[in-house]
């Protein structure tokens, strides 16, 4: 691999696939070479030749965290130092100790007090409700209520943590991103279990929304310093991840235009007078015809590459604005791309709509397709066998765990 010497060092936090998306965007656009703090010495971005990587599982703590980051900094004080986290714990250090990092850090998020706020999804739903964004029927609970109210949708509903940040920070033997609950009795015995392992905050209760992966789509969106909108990516997600930790996780994505949904989402973000990159979950109601929002990440997605690959460098966003100041204008995609982390055959076997698959034929037959981890050169022989073992294991994954 070649490197140039630039004016910026991209500095990420976290380890996943989310990472390396980054870091690959940033290698493709400037040819620099990406340092990661990580927890483990695992993942797609462990043993990349376009990362330096250093593991340490304190790095998600406030003091080790400061302590990096600002060290880093110093190391390279002729260098502008582009920060970014790439998981919700993350980001939020980076927003709550913005006014402690080195001068020379480069952190595009929004203020702490904003960023935990929407990170509460009943704050989110009620910024739907102004500006006409949809979204599921939802009961917000608490802890104190007991099992002393009612569900106005039908069962299967779906329940998960307001707070995710917290949630994962108090594991549980069956603790799940999501529950699919089935009846008042699995209802109570899973709320049960949540609080019993020390969360203390809101759930959400939601109306199951009918259909499969095939009704998803991901929104990411880029907003500069000033709080405008300048580029907006919508992906129709195919398939997902079906294991209890990863349910939700995109496995296949499409892009897709749809700018009357883009502009109702842009109006939300700049009357929020948001900052940096955004990733929206949204499910398509069949029974209403509208496309019902699930809540926002303050961050770019782990599929973010979805985004670059479809010709929206993720990293050039950032880079021209706060490295070069430039001035970008609005960009929504519009061409379609694949992204895709799974093999074909798992695709193919378990993608069921036939205008689905033809696009997905379509797209890999004209090579407009990408899967983020296997990047052209980036070949250490230990990395390529995990990520070969990681992307082949869908198919026992997807056996097993796939209904």
């Amino acid at each position: 691999m070649k490197f140039k010497e630039r004016e910026f060092i991209p500095v990420l936090l976290g380890g996943d696939i989310n990472t390396y998306s980054v870091a690959r965007a940033f290698y493709e656009q400037y040819q620099v070479k990406t340092y990661i703090f990580g927890k483990f010495a695992t993942g797609p971005s462990y043993g990349s030749k376009i990362i330096e990587y250093h593991p340490n599982p304190k790095i998600d703590t406030d003091d080790y965290f400061l302590r990096t980051v600002n060290t880093f900094a110093q190391k390279h004080s002729h260098k502008k130092i582009v920060l970014i986290g790439c998981g919700d714990s993350y980001v939020a250090l980076i927003s709550k100790h913005k006014s402690e990092l080195a001068e020379n850090i480069i952190a595009p998020y929004i203020d702490f007090d904003l960023m935990n706020s929407l990170q509460q999804k009943e704050t989110f739903y009620n910024l739907c409700e102004k500006h006409g964004v949809d979204y599921p029927g939802t009961l917000i609970y608490d802890a104190s209520m007991g099992m002393d109210f009612e569900v106005k949708f039908q069962f299967p509903v779906i329940l998960k943590p307001s707070d995710s940040i917290s949630y994962w920070e108090h594991p549980f033997a069956t603790q799940n991103k999501v529950y699919t609950i089935s009846d008042m009795g699995e209802l109570g015995k899973v709320i049960k279990e949540i609080y019993d392992a020390g969360y203390t905050d809101k759930l959400i209760i939601q109306d199951m929304i009918p259909g499969n992966d095939e009704y998803m789509r991901v929104l990411t969106s880029y907003s500069d310093r000033n709080g405008k909108v300048k580029m907006m990516c919508l992906g129709h997600v195919l398939l997902e991840e079906h294991t209890p930790h990863g349910l939700g996780n995109h496995a296949v994505i499409i892009t897709e235009p749809n700018e009357e949904l883009m502009m109702r989402v842009k109006n939300l973000l700049e009357d929020l007078h948001y900052i940096g990159f955004s990733n929206f979950d949204i499910k398509y109601d069949r029974r209403d015809g509208k496309y019902k929002f699930f809540e926002i990440n303050t961050r770019q997605g782990r599929s973010n590459y979805y985004v670059t690959g479809s010709g929206f460098n993720v990293a050039k966003y950032i880079v021209e604005e706060y490295v070069y100041g430039k001035e970008a204008k609005l960009e929504l995609a519009k061409d379609e791309h694949l992204w895709m982390v799974v093999p074909r055959a798992v695709a193919f076997k378990y993608i069921k709509e036939e205008e689905n698959l033809a696009k997905l034929k379509k797209l890999l037959k004209e090579k407009k397709m990408v899967n983020p981890v296997f990047m052209k050169g980036d070949w250490k022989p230990r990395r390529f066998l995990a990520m070969t073992k990681t992307h082949f294991s869908h198919f026992a994954k997807f056996k097993k765990y796939y209904s």
